[in-house]
């Protein structure tokens, strides 16, 4: 139509005749030509536009419900890893391998994404043959998070159920049979490359480390009630990190020296734990539950013992990863990039906070307090099985903070649900900094931290943060928002 509609231009395209001023009637006929001309160029711009258009809001309705299986995804790791009580350092670890393979599938088919050769240690990308448009990217790595924790994890099995799901819910959405079945074969090849790749980096070797045992002396960490679990990772800092230079690269200030002395600075440090835990705030008490992020909470009646699973610190980070993605409406490749930074951000953190833990070896508070100031005295919450310094939750928060920050930008405000499922309100917060300093103090506010290791944790973290944020403006990856 729109080649007789130039046709007929053409042919019109011819000088007006007037005579006395009045337009003679050939000349009328010619501009109720060039009138017809107009209506069928404009009926063949709504032709070509309105399926423009109803194929972009296509295209826009497919990438949100693509993003909204994301976070479901995640959290499929975090429920194997809940079942499995899977310790804070290894679920970071679990997590950073997991999505590493569902960004390197988005990135093979996006151009503008930075390439992860020269921002891991020891990393050869595995290239995707598959020819282009023969698979979907974003079924691919979604398949690939639940895939490479299936190959990982201990009860990784399970997640063959979230698979199956996932993969008759695209059957249902009338997705070709043979572009499933491509992108399933792409998952696998990337899961089985990032599988690979994990075991490099020596977590297989630390079942042959001697097992720990706690030194002797006052001042160095002993096992706590109710349960005197063991202690977790004493060997993880011989864990390859992903964007660090070594376990050692950010060390803390030194602790405050130990003492029993009533007016030393450490029994001070104490005895603010202490006062604090007779009468918390209201606040104080939400708040410490709130980041409690205990995998494994043992809890006793008599002579029997229950366990209870929480999500890990680095599973909660992960999920506030997913909530201010979607609260920045973000596209499903920028989701999968912020939630891969975030992952190997709590991993290296992890690293560089358990090199210190065994370093020092410091006495938690609820074992000096029991000693020299109240014997009958418990902390609100249970004291994690490993040595207090530094800060766990002040080092792998204030990290995350700082790469979310660099990639969200500071003024994001969002609601953290993460904590709902155990019965426990959400809370909203203006930047992630500010839930990082939450996280943090509250470390003191349930009883098992001094104020020294929040403090130089903050630091440590921030460090490792500013690290990795430096890493990525070096390989030219930029801000998704």
């Amino acid at each position: 139509m729109l080649k007789e509609s130039l046709r007929l231009f053409d042919m019109s395209n011819r000088c007006l005749e007037t005579g006395a001023g009045i337009f003679s009637i050939a000349c009328m006929q010619r501009i109720g030509k060039y009138m017809l001309l107009v209506i069928l160029l404009l009926g063949q711009q709504r032709t070509i536009a309105q399926p423009t258009a109803v194929k972009a809001r296509v295209m826009q309705k497919s990438e949100a419900a693509f993003t909204r299986y994301l976070q479901p995804a995640v959290f499929s790791l975090s429920k194997i890893m809940m079942h499995d009580v899977v310790n804070p350092p290894a679920a970071a670890r679990y997590y950073a391998y997991c999505m590493l393979g569902a960004y390197e599938i988005i990135s093979q088919n996006d151009s503008t994404l930075t390439t992860l050769n020269n921002l891991l240690k020891q990393y050869e990308r595995p290239l995707i043959t598959t020819k282009r448009g023969s698979y979907d990217p974003r079924i691919a790595a979604i398949y690939c998070i639940m895939e490479t924790g299936r190959l990982m994890l201990p009860s990784g099995y399970r997640l063959q159920e979230e698979e199956e799901q996932f993969i008759a819910q695209q059957i249902k959405a009338r997705v070709p049979r043979a572009m499933l079945d491509s992108s399933v074969a792409v998952a696998n090849y990337i899961a089985a490359k990032m599988a690979g790749y994990a075991k490099a980096d020596r977590y297989g070797k630390l079942s042959a480390q001697l097992r720990y045992t706690p030194v002797k002396g006052d001042s160095y960490w002993y096992p706590t009630p109710p349960a005197y679990m063991e202690a977790v990772e004493p060997n993880w800092k011989t864990i390859r990190p992903l964007v660090i230079d070594s376990c050692n690269q950010f060390l803390p200030k030194p602790p405050v020296v130990f003492s029993k002395d009533s007016a030393s600075e450490f029994y001070k440090m104490a005895k603010e734990v202490y006062d604090v835990s007779v009468k918390p705030t209201e606040e104080q008490l939400n708040i410490a539950s709130f980041w409690d992020c205990n995998p494994f909470v043992v809890a006793t009646s008599g002579h029997m013992m229950i366990g209870f699973k929480k999500i890990s610190p680095g599973g909660h980070w992960m999920n506030i990863a997913g909530i201010a993605a979607q609260q920045a409406h973000l596209s499903f490749n920028a989701t999968i990039t912020v939630q891969m930074l975030t992952g190997i951000t709590i991993h290296d953190a992890f690293i560089s906070c358990w090199d210190e833990k065994y370093r020092s070896n410091r006495i938690r508070p609820e074992t000096y307090i029991n000693r020299y100031i109240n014997i009958k005295w418990q902390p609100l919450l249970q004291t994690p099985p490993f040595p207090e310094y530094t800060s766990g939750h002040s080092v792998v928060s204030t990290a995350a903070a700082e790469v979310l920050t660099y990639m969200l930008g500071d003024k994001l405000t969002y609601t953290d649900n993460s904590e709902e499922i155990f019965e426990i309100p959400a809370r909203t917060f203006t930047s992630f900094r500010q839930a990082a300093d939450e996280a943090a103090v509250s470390r003191l506010y349930g009883g098992i931290h001094y104020r020294d290791a929040i403090v130089n944790g903050q630091d440590q973290g921030r460090e490792v943060g500013m690290f990795i944020v430096g890493r990525l403006k070096a390989v030219g990856m930029k801000p998704v928002k």
